[in-house]
């Protein structure tokens, strides 16, 4: 398939379908957060025995970015997209037949698998449809449905959960995913590239071993991956423990939680959906500062958080610190949409996502044989604000140019 820009109101509704295929996967991972106190319950599991559950599908997600991504650059994304979204919606369906904790590890393991070359491929499907200088913007756009997906969750999965049990929510959502598999295989075609166009010789191109070389070298690009390791510890130790810490550590019953955690979401997806605007607008050629910025802030947010006396305080403070690390999530995608060509796009961003699920695998098992050994949450919170320091001293090393040095460049 060639890379292409699409025309019209077509390349909206791919950008559409992209951005509900992000929500129904985050409604999918999720449901096991939500689900936890009750796995745990009918398998006596200890904290450390939930952070390995919780990691495990992590793993597998982290193992297939890169390759995705790859497979996305070379083949295109479409097939890529189907099969991944075909592999977890049926694994998702699996994980309510569940006999064991060891049944569910691998089932979450390869759960992740499925999904993982999702996130690259779906870029690399914005930069097959918009021309480079709408990349940046769209494709920052695109991952504000992480945390759309993140808010409708608890929304969606508590209610279900409460009534029917959560094995069978589990075969509900896989079933629907399904068939949101087969609806965007009719819908969404191969599009070639306008002819023409000044970007049509470099970008129609699959990628190649010497392309793909150069990039795994990128210095820059291995300081993005770095900084965005660093903010997703934060993003999904919160993720993954935030419904238990909440039910256990503050008394909260699933239906409050429920109400309360889609609530840092919805900050959260306002700056990803605004942040690569904002990164070309104030920050093209500076973006470090925008990264040590939004790094600094979601730390000292995150240990107000922690002390905070009231729930009110706690669930504003995590707003605050959702609504700064989306930002450097909307940073570390938009910017290789802004330095690369289109057949390097799944690629790179499968590199940064590799970074970021690799600190989803780490985060939730840390933080399990943290409270596991500690009886507390104290240092569990302090490894967050320290993954975030982390994430600010690499920014500090950052260099970027305007986008129309790389445009000549290229």
């Amino acid at each position: 398939m060639k890379v292409a820009t699409g025309t019209g109101a077509y390349k909206y509704v791919v950008l559409s379908l992209l951005y509900l295929g992000w929500c129904v996967s985050y409604v999918d991972r999720a449901a096991i957060t939500f689900a936890a106190t009750y796995i745990a319950s009918e398998f006596q599991l200890k904290p450390s025995d939930l952070g390995i559950l919780l990691s495990s599908f992590f793993l597998g997600y982290s193992l297939l970015q890169l390759p995705g991504g790859w497979l996305a650059d070379r083949f295109g994304s479409r097939p890529v997209i189907v099969i991944s979204i075909l592999m977890w919606s049926v694994f998702t369906a699996f994980t309510g037949l569940a006999w064991s904790i060891s049944s569910l590890v691998i089932i979450r393991f390869v759960f992740g698998l499925g999904e993982g070359a999702f996130p690259a491929a779906s870029v690399k499907g914005v930069a097959e449809t918009f021309n480079k200088d709408e990349r940046p913007k769209m494709s920052s756009l695109l991952m504000s449905s992480n945390y759309v997906g993140s808010m409708l969750a608890p929304l969606i999965i508590a209610p279900m959960i409460i009534q029917f049990g959560w094995r069978n929510v589990f075969h509900y959502i896989g079933i629907a995913g399904l068939v949101f598999a087969l609806l965007y295989w009719f819908l969404v075609k191969p599009i070639r590239t306008v002819k023409g166009s000044p970007i049509e010789e470099m970008e129609k191109k699959a990628i190649n071993k010497e392309a793909f070389r150069t990039l795994l070298k990128m210095p820059l690009m291995w300081q993005i991956v770095a900084v965005w390791f660093g903010l997703s510890i934060v993003n999904k130790g919160l993720d993954s423990w935030m419904p238990t810490y909440l039910m256990t550590q503050r008394g909260l019953n699933l239906k409050s939680v429920g109400l309360l955690l889609p609530l840092p979401y919805v900050l959260a997806g306002i700056a990803t959906a605004i942040g690569g605007w904002v990164m070309i607008r104030f920050f093209d050629g500076r973006e470090r500062y925008l990264l040590i910025g939004s790094s600094i802030l979601t730390a000292i947010f995150v240990y107000c958080m922690y002390t905070s006396h009231s729930i009110a305080a706690l669930i504003t403070y995590q707003c605050m610190a959702y609504f700064f690390k989306s930002f450097v999530l909307a940073t570390c995608i938009a910017l290789p949409t802004k330095m690369l060509p289109a057949n390097l796009i799944g690629t790179s961003i499968g590199m940064v996502n590799l970074g970021g699920q690799s600190a989803g695998f780490i985060s939730p098992l840390v933080i399990g044989f943290l409270v596991s050994a500690f009886s507390n949450y104290d240092y569990a919170f302090s490894f967050l604000i320290a993954a975030a320091c982390f994430s600010v001293l690499v920014s500090l090393f950052i260099r970027t140019m305007k986008s129309s040095a790389y445009a000549q460049h290229a």
